[in-house]
């Protein structure tokens, strides 16, 4: 099915999920044979080793773990594979270790394949009886590296037992050679059944299987069967269930037992039945802990109740007749429905002949207590056990059953009862045991499992009732005849559709979509079936936010399924536990509301207003986002026929509406959990009620309203962290429609009094205490329509300006300076750009300059804290404002843009695009590449704009992907080649290639070397990027953040003799205010850095001349440095940097320094330590270093 529908383009939207889906569940055939018949060939040459032989079984695991979907395609192969490694296992030359490898793939096949299958394969010939059973004899049980092979040896015994002779012609003479007499064939293969059935492993289960398949043999029935059971029953009521030793044994026993009453014939276990039933009553195994054990006795009870009753088929069954699709989808004269086989009169003659052993009431019993059980597997086990006892019963009795299962849909019973009496139901409905009439009694029960959902705490149970709901509608669908189900269309239609599109499960909204898809296909009387299928397909239905904001739309287009799905809304998902799921259904209220127009209002929006003021806060919640959702769109609707949203929302509604704010206010529920979701709930029916032009105008409404906002904004600490987000961009919205709705003048002209009032009052707040505050304060002044900036564009940017800048300089309110930066853009945006405007209403060039000092201030936010690098959110927030406000002035007033602006914006974003964080590098990157191809408007004064367009052709814009360190640093190196902006592209590459992260460090540093590989022939260029290099050095000293990776870059540099050209002249420039800037650490305390500086000395010591001795000497002052461990890393580096430069010191002395270097115990006490420094030093040449003696302080 996933094939064809992705080949008709069903797939609605989900395609990447699809081919997925389709590429792994459509395998051709069996691929691997070649490789795994030369796998299985191997197993002679590599199972004596361990590392070979867990190698070729994992491999051979990874092949069959492909086929676990599609097991069948391995049929035409399991006979070859089986004879390949019997024949290992048969040969005498075989080692153990062989066979037991052997019998290992055997399982894997076998696991995959499943024993039903495999079990047919296995020789059983007489002949291999007698081998297998000694081979099994000499295993030991208890060894856990061999259960695979007792495994296989059990089902192969249990295959070759049905050999149709009588096992005592096997025996032979039993007289052995003068010692003890041989036991027979049949006591050695029960005795081993037994000893197998109590395990605590695997092998227990293939011994059940050699019970079932041993025990029904004519012979051994005879003779051994009673003794068995005896045995078995003696075993269970022997047991503790409290005992996992015990656990295991009534495991084996009770699958014995279950597999002997499936197999065997009715005539030979009936005697026993009535013990056995009786022996499980007693051991109350529905009140164990253990699930399998509960599955393993309905499993068990249900076999007694068929073995109870005789195996007819029920004359009164319903039987559908043709199932044929095509007939179904042509529409063709459906063959008519048999509800009987018999007449009446002689199905109860039958029935009346037929007498009911009680013992059946008590399967009953039970089987309908195990519908109810907590384990899954225990009611599905139940439901079929109902499905087949209820099959062999009279109707009156049957009836009774079905009664008896439909008493499990009481809001009186758990989730479990409604499960299991859904899967009853399939059950029932799928063997043709719930007659037509009983379908008025159960449909309703099914329409009420496809919603089922109770509420546990901050969750809810509940969606395997859904699910199985839809396997009852999926199974009903193939169980009746059209004209049955005909009356019921219209509500399993809905309910299945409200089920695949609203459903917060996904297995459940997929389960709802194929009961649907299988409806239209069998009956062919669900309205708009097909057109609905092609839009709501099991892949389109995985996405939730498509299924209530598209699909359930296009459903609600047809008339027939309209109302329902609102309803349920309205009912079901406005008050749902899940916020996500509350406002995923005001939006498809929203949507829906074209669809019936007439009906949300008078109709829906009456039936929400009075929840929008109740007590349940979820429903409240709702409520209000459901009324301001479909006010919206009522008023949408009315701007179409011009008529305004009072004409057509009652006045009754209007009022409600305009009151649920003092309500909730007088009630004071704005406060503590509550408030955080009423708060952003009347903030959104604030904004739509606004956008929806209410007659609000001069309201006292309005002064709640915006008394609400502020207060929100003040208050924005007390919130949970989860709900900040949401609630600020809620307020910062509703804050923006109310403004633009209400205080006009009229067009254009803002009202004065309110619009001091509220920029004095944010601008206020932009210095509150509270972080949050700010950024409320600060979003709330970029959110303001451009009237009620006017006149007040300087105090505006003033005051963000102010915060931006203190706040920066005190390394705090990040989150806020953020925000600010961002509402700087925004207000510039909304104010417009004239060049000789006046700075009060525009940005002209009077304010340009200070806009872009304050966003190119922000740019190189680099503020950390105990969560990292928080001024990346800063510099992100610079950037996209940088964009926005330079796009907007050089389309309005390019004349305004300065060179020396445009030159710092481009350096910094080149900068920024070169850093360590792959997202904040991709956001500068695509900023700069937008910028430079920018041509409306064409961005002025861009630097070195040819150059750049030459390394940055079009292209790039969407193919280079910044994220990548492989592909960004490749091409930003190149612009070190440009001089105006080396400095900052290398001062962002330094902190790369200085980095931590090994991707960015080693492609920004492979770039790099590329680049100073490329210039080594040019001593001007390299001269100039080592004059860059020094100026960033010395501007950066007390920045660690740049100093520190600068020190490793130059390790790296000096290591890689990128600056070989200088060591060609003695005491260059270069090198001399190289190690006077290094020595300007020597009075740290930061280990890393020192390590730096330490690194760095001897890299420079490859240069001649005087520098050579002065590096010498600051290298032997730090062997004896107050730190340990730099005294020791310190010797570590000078032993390397004398290995590799073997000109630095005298050939004669060499052996004596590298000894003293690589003996000595630097992490020594320091007057120890001195004494072999200056030794060093003596040797060297070097003058000793003088201890300073600190004057003490009087």
């Amino acid at each position: 099915m996933a094939l064809t529908e992705t080949e008709n383009g069903l797939s609605g939207g989900e395609e990447g999920e699809s081919d997925v889906i389709v590429n792994t569940c459509v395998l051709g055939g069996f691929s691997e044979s070649s490789e795994t018949r030369a796998l299985l060939s191997s197993l002679p040459e590599v199972h004596g080793a361990a590392a070979t032989s867990e190698s070729t079984t994992q491999r051979f695991l990874v092949i069959m773990n492909r086929y676990q979907e599609q097991p069948h395609l391995l049929d035409p192969h399991l006979e070859w594979m089986m004879d390949i490694l019997l024949d290992f296992v048969r040969s005498e030359q075989s080692p153990p270790s062989l066979v037991h490898m052997s019998f290992r793939f055997l399982y894997i096949i076998c696991k995959v394949r499943g024993h039903k299958i495999f079990l047919q394969l296995l020789p059983h010939e007489v002949a291999d009886v007698q081998p297998v059973l000694d081979l099994l004899s000499r295993q030991d049980p208890k060894d856990s590296e061999t259960w695979e092979t007792r495994y296989m040896l059990l089902l192969w015994l249990s295959m070759t037992c049905l050999i149709p002779f009588d096992l005592s012609r096997l025996d032979g003479n039993l007289e052995s050679d003068g010692s003890k007499p041989r036991e027979p064939i049949m006591d050695r293969i029960l005795e081993i059944a037994k000893s197998y059935l109590v395990v605590s492993d695997t092998p227990r289960d293939a011994a059940s299987v050699l019970v079932s398949k041993f025990m029904t043999r004519p012979d051994v029935k005879q003779k051994r069967l009673g003794d068995f059971l005896d045995w078995s029953l003696t075993t269970i009521s022997q047991t503790n269930v409290q005992s996992m030793r015990d656990i295991m044994v009534l495991d084996g026993a009770l699958q014995s037992l279950a597999k002997l009453f499936k197999h065997g014939k009715r005539n030979d276990l009936l005697q026993y039945a009535p013990t056995i039933l009786q022996c499980l009553e007693k051991k109350h195994l529905f009140e164990s802990s253990q699930a399998m054990l509960r599955k393993l006795g309905v499993k068990l009870i249900q076999r007694l109740g068929l073995t109870f009753l005789k195996p007819r088929l029920a004359s009164w069954r319903y039987q559908r007749g043709s199932r044929s699709l095509a007939a179904n989808l042509s529409m063709s004269q459906p063959t008519t429905a048999t509800d009987a086989v018999t007449p009446e009169a002689e199905t109860q003659e039958q029935e009346e002949d037929y007498d009911i052993p009680e013992e059946v009431e008590t399967v009953i019993e039970y089987l309908l207590v195990g519908l109810k059980d907590k384990e899954t597997i225990v009611r599905w086990s139940a439901a079929k056990g109902i499905g087949r006892v209820t099959g062999r019963l009279p109707k009156e009795l049957a009836d009774d059953v079905v009664e008896s299962v439909m008493d499990c849909f009481s809001f009186q019973e758990t989730d479990n009862a409604w499960h299991g009496g859904c899967l009853a139901l399939a059950e029932l409905g799928r063997r043709g045991l719930l007659l037509p009439s009983r379908l008025p009694d159960v449909v309703p029960l099914i329409i009420k499992s496809l919603t089922y959902e109770e509420k546990r705490g901050a969750c809810s149970v509940g969606s395997n009732v859904r699910d199985a709901a839809c396997y009852v509608c999926w199974s009903f669908a193939r169980a009746y005849e059209p004209k049955e189900l005909e009356p019921f269309v219209s509500q399993i239609a809905s309910a299945l559709l409200i089920t695949a599109v609203f459903d917060r499960n996904v297995n459940c909204r997929r389960a709802a979509s194929a009961a649907f898809q299988e409806n239209v296909g069998r009956q062919g009387t669900f309205p708009h079936g097909i057109d609905i299928l092609t839009a709501a397909d099991y892949y389109a239905v995985g996405n939730l936010n498509n299924c209530y904001l598209n699909i359930s739309v296009y459903i609600a287009s047809f008339p027939e399924y309209t109302k329902a799905i609102i309803d349920h809304l309205v009912v079901m998902k406005i008050n749902h536990w899940d916020g996500v799921i509350r406002e995923l259904a005001t939006k498809a209220l929203h949507n829906m509301t074209p669809q019936a127009p007439d009906y949300m209002a008078t109709t829906v929006l009456p039936q929400l207003l009075p929840v929008a003021v109740g007590m349940d806060l979820h429903g409240r919640h709702g409520a209000i986002l459901a009324c301001a959702e479909i006010t919206h769109a009522l008023y949408k609707l009315g701007v179409q026929t011009n008529r305004s949203v009072v004409d057509i929302v009652s006045p009754e509604c209007v009022d409600a509406l305009k009151n649920i704010h003092m309500t909730l206010h007088d009630r004071k529920q704005y406060r503590g959990f509550g408030g955080e979701l009423m708060r952003p709930a009347v903030c959104g029916l604030i904004e739509k009620l606004s956008l929806s032009k209410m007659p609000f105008k001069n309201d006292s409404v309005i002064t709640g309203w915006q008394w609400l906002i502020d207060d929100t904004i003040k208050t924005l600490y007390l919130i949970s962290s989860g709900a900040k987000d949401s609630m600020m961009f809620a307020v910062v919205s509703a804050l923006s429609a109310l403004c633009e709705e209400y205080y006009q003048v009229q067009p254009g002209q803002a009202d004065s009094q309110m619009q001091d009032v509220l920029v004095s009052q944010y601008i206020e707040g932009l210095k509150s205490p509270q972080m949050l505050t700010r950024c409320g304060s600060a979003l709330a002044l970029g959110c303001l329509p451009q009237f009620m900036i006017h006149n007040k564009l300087k105090q505006i940017l003033q005051g963000l300006q102010q915060m931006c800048a203190v706040s920066q300089r005190e390394g705090n309110f990040t989150e806020a300076r953020r925000d600010a930066v961002t509402a700087i853009s925004q207000v510039c945006v909304k104010a417009g750009v004239c060049a000789q405007g006046s700075p009060d209403s525009v940005v002209c060039s009077e304010n340009v300059a200070e806009v872009y000092g304050t966003l190119l201030e922000s740019i190189n936010d680099f503020t950390t804290d105990s969560r990292g690098d928080v001024g990346a959110w800063v510099r992100e927030a610079a950037m996209t404002s940088l964009m926005d406000v330079t796009t907007l002035v050089a389309a309005s007033a390019p004349d305004i843009l300065s060179p020396d602006i445009v030159k710092c914006l481009m350096c910094c974003l080149a900068q920024q695009a070169a850093e360590k964080i792959d997202r904040y590098r991709a956001h500068a990157g695509k900023i700069l590449l937008c910028l430079l191809h920018s041509t409306e408007p064409a961005i002025p004064h861009i630097p070195h704009k040819e150059e750049l367009l030459a390394i940055f052709p079009v292209e790039t814009t969407t193919s280079l992907n910044w994220n990548a360190p492989s592909q960004a640093f490749q091409y930003i190196t190149q612009l070190l080649g440009l001089p105006q902006y080396q400095y900052h592209t290398l001062l962002g590459v330094t902190v790369s290639v200085g980095g931590i992260t090994e991707s960015t460090v080693h492609f920004s540093s492979q770039s790099l070397f590329d680049y100073l590989k490329g210039i080594q022939s040019n001593s001007a260029a390299l001269t100039q990027f080592g004059d860059t290099l020094l100026r960033i050095f010395k501007d950066n000293l007390r920045n660690d953040r740049v100093s520190i990776p600068f020190l490793k870059m130059l390790n790296q540099m000096l290591a890689n003799s990128c600056f070989e050209i200088f060591t060609t002249q003695e005491n260059h420039q270069f090198c001399v205010d190289l190690l006077t800037l290094c020595k300007e650490f020597k009075k740290s305390k930061d280990i890393s850095k020192l390590r730096g500086c330490i690194a760095v000395f001897c890299g420079l010591i490859q240069f001649p001349g005087e520098v050579r001795k002065k590096v010498l000497s600051q290298l032997l002052i730090l062997l004896c440095h107050s730190f340990p461990v730099l005294r020791k890393t310190t010797a570590s580096e000078m032993y390397e940097m004398l290995l590799t430069y073997d000109d630095v010191v005298d050939p004669e002395v060499l052996d004596d320094v590298m000894t003293l270097l690589s003996d000595t115990n630097w992490e020594d006490d320091l007057n120890t330590v001195r004494s072999q420094r200056n030794q060093l030093c003596d040797l060297l040449g070097v003058a000793r270093p003088q201890v300073v003696v600190k004057k003490a302080v009087i």
